[in-house]
């Protein structure tokens, strides 16, 4: 239990108010420091402390109350003694700036404060000029260091599989730490670092996008509802409101499998039902899809590169072995980066609208009377417009420093 002699602070809420609290406080021998009614503006919780707690968890998806726990007490224990001195000091302006008579001398005898308005203004009439705060002893501001990110950097070069909990055990730091690192900070220097290497070969091999073979898999359904756009209809004012049932997507659905170059659509196949495209099925596609590049593009047929995502099926080592053993160079591709795949950002988004609304009897049905036709009315300029957008998103992915951007 705290001692006497403290100078307690709250707001006005009722169980703050109550005889049973204030007694307790009498009992406690403390001085509590009265607070305006209806003032958050004026409450060092409520206008430095939560705010920066709230950003600093803002964004992350947390598995249970244990893990969210851990994560405010680490950024708790991860605050310099300079963030809560911040924290009264702007108390202080606030105070004098409501025009509450002696405000800020009455809180420089209650809050010990080490530099008042009046002091630091007597500071600059003596020749200061630099508003930055001297270097004093503390805790770090942060725990996401230079450092500590160099040190994950290095568990995970050991053993990549590593879970988030197995690297904070590993080095005696928080989960939520370890996950704003792995997440951030490693995932958008990767980031960079992918896009920069693909760019420089561009730029220093000429047509070297010519012979880049790029695909991947997505879902097709025998019914998917049109979007709220396709949807939209004119009408008048007097019209009555449209009735739209409520619709969703299908069981019925069937995996197909595409890649593409500049020109074109290369290989197509669709993945029989109840197949799962693991790693000795991906293999087979891989062989197929060179005995069809030998035949379609003879051209690039010894010089052909192929680009996919990171998916266990396309890294497993069968795969990357009969690669290197077909002298197929792989381009790598950024980790969790839909946003720099042009399956993801251009063929998919544009077969899936043109399925949308629309209902097939069977899966053959929308494999040939569909998917097929629309892959070959694809014009070539098309296929060079995303690869050509595809350079495009790699400088605005250095530019933004790793960071996730949209664009149509």
């Amino acid at each position: 239990m705290l001692t006497k002699g403290v100078r307690f602070h709250h707001d006005n809420a009722r169980p703050y108010t109550a005889h049973q609290t204030t007694a307790l406080i009498e009992e406690f021998e403390w001085e509590l420091v009265s607070h305006p009614p209806y003032s958050p503006d004026v409450a060092p919780s409520d206008f430095h402390f939560f705010p920066e707690l709230k950003k600093n968890l803002g964004g992350t998806q947390f598995q249970d109350d244990d893990e969210l726990e851990e994560a405010v007490l680490g950024f708790l224990r991860g605050q310099a003694a300079e963030f809560f001195d911040s924290g009264f000091h702007k108390w202080a302006w606030k105070k004098c700036n409501r025009n509450i008579p002696d405000a800020a001398k009455s809180l420089q005898g209650r809050l010990h404060f080490k530099i008042t308005v009046w002091e630091v203004a007597q500071v600059f009439k003596e020749g200061r000029e630099e508003v930055a705060d001297e270097p004093r002893s503390g805790r770090q501001t942060t725990a996401r260091t230079d450092e500590n990110v160099d040190r994950v950097l290095e568990v995970l070069r050991t053993d990549r599989r590593l879970s988030i909990q197995q690297i904070a055990d590993t080095l005696h730091m928080s989960t939520f730490v370890v996950h704003g690192i792995v997440t951030e900070d490693l995932q958008m220097q990767l980031r960079v670092l992918r896009c920069q290497e693909l760019l420089d070969l561009i730029q220093n091999e000429p047509g070297f996008l010519n012979s880049v073979v790029t695909g991947d898999e997505f879902w097709m359904f025998e019914y998917d509802p049109e979007s709220k756009r396709q949807s939209c209809a004119w009408h008048t004012k007097s019209s009555p409101r449209p009735k739209k049932a409520r619709m969703s997507k299908s069981r019925i659905k069937t995996m197909s499998i595409v890649f593409f170059d500049i020109r074109g659509i290369v290989h197509c196949e669709f993945v029989p039902q109840g197949q799962t495209v693991n790693s000795a099925f991906y293999l087979e596609v891989l062989r197929r899809l060179k005995r069809r590049i030998a035949r379609v593009r003879t051209d690039i047929k010894d010089t052909v590169k192929l680009h996919h995502d990171n998916a266990t099926s396309h890294t497993a080592f069968i795969i990357t072995n009969f690669l290197a053993r077909s002298n197929t160079p792989v381009i790598p591709h950024p980790p969790y980066s839909p946003d720099l795949a042009p399956c993801d950002f251009f063929l998919f988004p544009r077969l899936k609208r043109e399925m949308k609304g629309k209902h097939w009897e069977t899966v053959e049905s929308i494999q040939h009377h569909d998917v097929t036709t629309f892959l070959r009315s694809i014009p070539v300029e098309e296929f060079q417009g995303a690869f050509h957008a595809w350079q495009t998103r790699l400088r605005k992915c250095i530019d933004a420093g790793g960071m996730y951007f949209e664009e149509n």
